[in-house]
């Protein structure tokens, strides 16, 4: 075990933390709205095409980064939770608040998600009947929660090598701070090159099922990504990168995120410089397109880069700490487990409104966030909840 003294709660980490959960909901009502991509729910007609380029786009921008980031995060507290709790402890307090939540999403909440197929026109889902007992294994699956299955298997990974490899030195020992945007680059670089050619085999849009068929991960093409900023998170926090990461740092990762993203993100989806007209083939997504290559350029990137000037711009602006911010950061899990199945009735109950769909989707966020922690709130009071939530 090692002697670190234990750090003071981060609580503009808290704070990205929950702003990323809030990302993720506006991001799956965006798919309600923008119909860019198979949803639970999404409302018709779709005959607005600005709607569905500017929240495509959204879409897109968003899946280069955010879920990267809770990784990040989620790599960078996992050697603390490890030394204060031990092998077996770590193990344990994983597979309750991870394991249990993911049960949870695929015995109930992504069924009660699914019936929101039964909500739209027979035209578009080719469904005719009403949802029957029968037909419960085929809602089975994972949602939204299969991150936490990722993070489950990665943290089990963590634990097994802390096990094979032995304790790690004092932590004091290894503090050597943010070794510099030059190193930063350079993950980027080499993120860029295997995501590249993991997209060769694995291309967007593809889901891969573990084991059983409602295991699924449908976003697999982003693996590499996901563990190597789960890794990168594990090196920040033995290092204490973020206590060196400077604000001019922070900056130059704002600027190159919004360098690739004027330069890289065009080309990419159209074969075109600065146009995001989509082109039909989807040569983007991989099978070794030269604009898969681009793109993969492009989003891994935005991966690094974003969360350079997040966290930066956070721990100067966005501290946090007070009575609200400790409110959504402690209720902000619940929010991302629970928030799939609310935002399809609550959008389907909005369905009469008679607004153009990006103003529709701005109100839908305004609606379904406060809804979300309100559910968040009556669901941790239950008892035993906060043990896992």
């Amino acid at each position: 075990m090692t002697t670190e003294t234990p750090r003071p709660r981060l609580s503009y980490l808290d704070n990205l933390r929950t702003a990323l959960v809030l990302l993720v909901v506006a991001h799956h009502l965006a798919l309600v709205y923008g119909a860019f991509a198979p949803f639970y729910y999404t409302e018709p007609p779709f005959t607005d095409p600005l709607a569905f380029v500017t929240l495509g786009v959204f879409v897109l921008f968003n899946q280069a980064w955010f879920m990267g980031g809770l990784f990040l995060m989620a790599g960078y507290f996992t050697p603390g939770s490890h030394d204060r709790a031990g092998g077996a402890g770590f193990v344990k307090s994983r597979l309750v608040r991870l394991g249990i939540p993911v049960l949870a999403a695929i015995f109930v909440i992504e069924p009660v998600a699914r019936l929101g197929f039964f909500l739209m026109p027979e035209s578009l889902t080719g469904i005719s009947g009403p949802p029957t007992l029968a037909g419960y294994p085929k809602m089975l699956g994972l949602g939204p929660l299969w991150f936490a299955l990722m993070l489950l298997i990665f943290d089990l990974g963590y634990a097994l090598w802390r096990r094979i490899a032995g304790e790690p030195r004092p932590v004091v020992e290894e503090r050597k701070g943010f070794p510099g945007v030059a190193a930063a680059i350079g993950a980027m670089l080499a993120l860029a090159v295997v995501s590249y050619l993991f997209r060769m085999i694995v291309p967007m849009g593809r889901e891969i099922h573990l084991v059983l068929p409602f295991l699924n991960f449908p976003t697999i093409a982003y693996l590499p990504q996901y563990l190597g900023l789960f890794v990168l998170g594990i090196a920040a926090s033995r290092r204490d990168w973020l206590s060196g990461l400077t604000a001019s740092a922070g900056a130059t990762g704002a600027a190159l995120a919004l360098a690739a993203s004027v330069l890289l993100f065009p080309l990419a989806v159209s074969g075109r410089m600065f146009s995001v007209a989509f082109s039909q083939a989807g040569e983007f997504a991989g099978n070794g397109h030269w604009q898969s290559a681009v793109y993969t350029a492009w989003d891994s990137i935005m991966a690094i880069s974003m969360m350079l000037a997040l966290i930066a711009l956070f721990r100067r602006a966005v501290k946090g700490g007070g009575r609200v911010s400790r409110f959504l950061a402690s209720h902000s899990y619940t929010v991302y487990i629970i928030h799939s199945a609310l935002l399809v009735f609550i959008c389907y109950a909005m369905r009469g409104i008679g607004l153009p769909a990006l103003a529709k989707f701005a109100l839908a966020v305004i609606v379904v966030i406060p809804a979300c922690y309100a559910a968040a709130y009556a669901i941790r009071r239950l008892p035993g909840a906060k043990a896992v939530l």
